[in-house]
C-alpha cells in the first residue's frame, strides 16, 4: 500500500506593501501637523525639569494675577504662580493620563474582544452583554463615577478613564475578529491543527491591529479631555501639582480680571486634542486597505 504524504502549510495572509501606507501618511499634511503638535508638547513635558522656567508651585504675593510680560510670558495666577511653567508641567499629567488610560483600555479590551470574537458561544454572549451595558452609559459620567469611587488622585483618574474606555476596544476588536476569522488563511491554519492561541496571535491579531491603533490614537484625545474634566471637578491631579483641568477650575473665578489664566490652558487642551485627532485620521487613511 502506497502512502502519500502531503505537507500542509498554513497560508500566510497577504500583507500590504509597507511603503504604500508610509507614502500615504507622509502625503497627509494634517497628520504631519498632528505629529508636530504632539511632539512639541511631549518634548516640553519631558524637558520640563531642565527648562529655564520658574518653579510651578512657587508663589509670589507681589505678582498676583499679573498680565503676560517679559518676566512672565503667560502671566501669573491667583497666588502668583507662573502660568507658563504650570502649563509645561501640567502637560506631563495630561499626556501621561491620556497614554496610560488608553494603555489600560487596550490591555483589557483587546484580549476580551479577541476571546469574544474568536470563540463565540456563551463566552461571547457574556462579554457582549456586559460591554453593551457599559456602552449604554455616557463615557464621561462613567469615568466621574469611578473616579469618585476610587478617590481623587491622578492615578485613580487614569484607572477610571481606562476602565470607562475599555468597552469601545472590546466591541471594535470583536467586530474585527468576526470578519477576519473566516478568512482562508485562518481556516488553513486551523485545518493543520495549530492551537487556538497560536492562530489568534499569529494570524488574527496582526490583521486587526490597524483599526485598534487608530482607535487608540483617537481615544488618547478623549482621555486628555476626560482627565481635564476630572481635574476641573477635583477628582484628578490634586493641588498644588499643576494640571490643565485644575488650572481652568481656578481660572473660572477670574475670567474678567485675568482672562489669560483660562485662555492658555484652554488653548493648549484644544491644540493637543486636535493633534491626536489629526494623527488618528491620518493613520486611518494610511492603513485603510480599501484606499489605493
Amino acid at each position: 500500500m502506497n502512502a502519500i504524504v502531503q505537507t500542509a502549510v498554513a497560508p500566510t495572509p497577504a500583507k500590504r506593501a509597507p511603503n504604500r501606507a508610509w507614502r500615504k501618511f507622509k502625503a497627509n499634511r494634517g497628520a504631519l501637523a498632528g505629529i508636530f503638535i504632539i511632539l512639541f508638547f511631549t518634548l516640553a513635558a519631558i524637558l520640563a525639569p531642565i527648562l529655564p522656567i520658574p518653579d510651578p508651585v512657587a508663589t509670589s504675593w507681589s505678582a498676583i494675577r499679573k498680565a503676560p510680560s517679559t518676566a512672565h510670558w503667560f502671566g501669573t495666577d491667583d497666588i502668583g504662580r507662573d502660568v507658563l511653567s504650570r502649563m509645561i508641567w501640567g502637560a506631563r499629567a495630561s499626556l501621561m493620563a491620556g497614554i496610560f488610560s488608553v494603555a489600560i483600555a487596550v490591555a483589557i479590551g483587546v484580549p476580551l474582544g479577541l476571546i469574544s470574537g474568536y470563540y463565540g458561544g456563551w463566552i461571547d454572549q457574556i462579554i457582549s452583554r456586559v460591554t453593551e451595558a457599559f456602552l449604554a452609559m455616557p463615557f464621561l459620567i462613567t469615568a466621574i463615577a469611578l473616579a469618585a469611587f476610587l478617590g481623587p488622585s491622578l492615578t485613580n483618574a487614569m484607572i477610571a478613564i481606562g476602565l470607562s474606555a475599555t468597552p469601545v476596544f472590546v466591541r471594535l476588536t470583536r467586530g474585527q475578529v468576526l470578519a477576519v476569522k473566516t478568512e482562508d488563511y485562518v481556516e488553513g491554519a486551523r485545518s493543520i491543527g495549530l492551537r487556538h492561541l497560536s492562530i489568534i496571535i499569529r494570524y488574527i491579531l496582526p490583521n486587526v491591529f490597524a483599526p485598534i491603533l487608530v482607535q487608540a490614537t483617537l481615544t488618547i484625545a478623549t482621555a486628555i479631555i476626560a482627565e481635564a474634566s476630572l481635574s476641573f471637578l477635583g477628582l484628578g491631579q490634586q493641588p498644588p501639582a499643576p494640571s490643565w483641568g485644575s488650572m481652568l477650575n481656578v481660572a473660572k473665578n477670574y475670567l474678567e480680571q485675568a482672562p489669560w489664566m483660562a485662555m492658555w490652558p484652554g488653548a493648549t487642551i484644544f491644540l493637543v486634542v486636535i493633534g491626536f485627532n489629526l494623527l488618528g485620521d491620518g493613520l486611518r487613511d494610511a492603513l485603510d486597505p480599501r484606499e489605493a
